[in-house]
């Protein structure tokens, strides 16, 4: 299995190079030349199989010439310790809870499975590799993490001053270690500027091996579809056409859950929910992508005015907007909106949302309008007490705080407050 740039498709690198590389050398993204649907009956027996044989067969296709089948079974087993459920919170709405791993957020997943795949590939390297990620919340945690220790790989995160939650903060910049938090003077967007300007900077690039942990990262991107098959597993007996609602940041997200699709998952249809970071909703509507800078919203990870993965997404449907609109909706909303659902679900349910989740809700709420028969599965990507001044705010609750949360509460944040990527470049050549 090769990968091409979606810049020029004659650019093309293995498995292994397109993870090392993380961005083609032409600044494009990295996409799989062939999507193999798996077979018939891996989907009508899909209840039988646990989530890590689900795994295996669903990411082989796009790996095996670089890892083998046994170390493939230790990265997925890495990956995937701890559980998926789809709880159904109203009829014919459930809600995929993604955030039962070590960082509490949906990320967990492909940063785990990039770091094991890193480990992996690092074994007998003369060089270190040092991976560069933006994170606009909940990637740097889950990359720091994930990374925490692996021998052979650094980890250098940039993140917005003042734009991520402090709990989200203290995930990134107490660890210690192989970890090193860059506290940006900027947006999310001015941190994804730099990385990917590091990676075009020869005078970087001649000394350092980098690669990037974001979502642009195929071994950060691609591992993400598992979690939609675990919900199809749960959702199958429902007897209802399934449609996913996902609260859409940078898009990785939903691309990895339309490879699914691809991948044959019975699936009816997709809905990206965005808060008032509508460039993918204002594109869907008129057909023009202007990407814009971002605004500040309650749901900061979802705070991005030029959606990486979007162009993956397109590319799916050969560019075709009408294609792309039967399995695509996309809808925006406020955080007045945003804030009312949290609400108006709590009191009728009990059921506390974070406002990424509840974005989620109310785009698969605004597609039932037109489809009432169908069962809506949205994403909660990210526990609610890692927003806890905004649940506290909103619902006048107090989540309990989980062990995974509380044990960074009291570390000291150490960061290198930067502004300019000179900064960063200085900062990177001398460490």
């Amino acid at each position: 299995m090769k990968f091409y740039s979606l810049n020029n498709q004659n650019i093309q690198a293995s498995f292994k190079e397109a993870v090392i590389a993380g961005i083609a050398p032409d600044k494009g993204l990295y996409f799989p030349e062939e999507i193999t649907p798996l077979p018939a009956d891996f989907f009508e027996n899909i209840e039988k199989l646990s989530h890590h044989e689900i795994a295996f067969q669903a990411i082989h296709q796009f790996v095996n010439e670089d890892i083998s089948d046994e170390a493939l079974k230790k990265i997925i087993a890495n990956t995937l310790d701890f559980e998926f459920p789809v709880v159904e919170i109203e009829e014919n709405v459930g809600t995929l809870e993604l955030f039962h791993g070590p960082t509490m957020a949906f990320k967990d997943v492909g940063a785990r499975f990039m770091a094991n795949c890193l480990g992996y590939f690092s074994q007998g390297e003369k060089q270190d590799v040092t991976v560069l990620v933006a994170t606009s919340g909940d990637t740097g945690g889950a990359v720091a993490n994930g990374f925490l220790g692996v021998d052979g790989v650094k980890v250098v995160i940039l993140y917005p001053s003042g734009k991520v939650s402090e709990i989200q903060e203290k995930q990134l910049t107490t660890l210690g270690q192989n970890i090193e938090a860059m506290e940006v003077s900027g947006t999310f967007d001015d941190c994804q500027r730099m990385v990917k300007t590091a990676f075009l900077d020869t005078s970087i690039t001649d000394h350092k091996k980098l690669t990037s942990a974001n979502s642009i990262n195929v071994a950060r991107w691609l591992p993400q579809l598992f979690y939609f098959l675990f919900a199809y597993q749960q959702a199958k007996s429902k007897g209802k056409e399934i449609v996913f609602s996902v609260p859409s940041g940078n898009f990785g997200n939903i691309c990895a859950g339309m490879v699914a699709q691809k991948l044959g998952m019975p699936v009816k249809h997709f809905v990206a929910s965005t808060n008032v970071n509508d460039v993918v909703p204002q594109f869907m509507e008129k057909g023009v992508y202007e990407p814009v800078p971002s605004k500040a919203t309650i749901s900061n990870a979802m705070d991005v005015g030029d959606p990486s993965n979007f162009v993956r997404i397109r590319h799916l449907y050969q560019n075709n907007l009408e294609q792309l609109r039967e399995n695509l909706s996309s809808y925006s909303f406020s955080d007045e909106a945003t804030r009312a659902i949290m609400k108006e679900v709590h009191a009728k349910t009990g059921y506390v949302m974070d406002p990424h989740g509840a974005v989620g809700y109310l785009g698969l709420k605004e597609y039932q309008k037109s489809n009432p028969d169908t069962f809506g599965i949205f994403l909660e990507t990210a526990h609610p007490v890692k927003f806890l001044d905004v649940v506290e705010e909103t619902l006048n609750v107090s989540p309990t705080i989980p062990p995974q949360i509380l044990k960074v509460m009291d570390k000291k944040k150490k960061s290198h407050v930067i502004a300019t990527y000179e900064e960063l470049k200085k900062y990177l050549l001398e460490n």
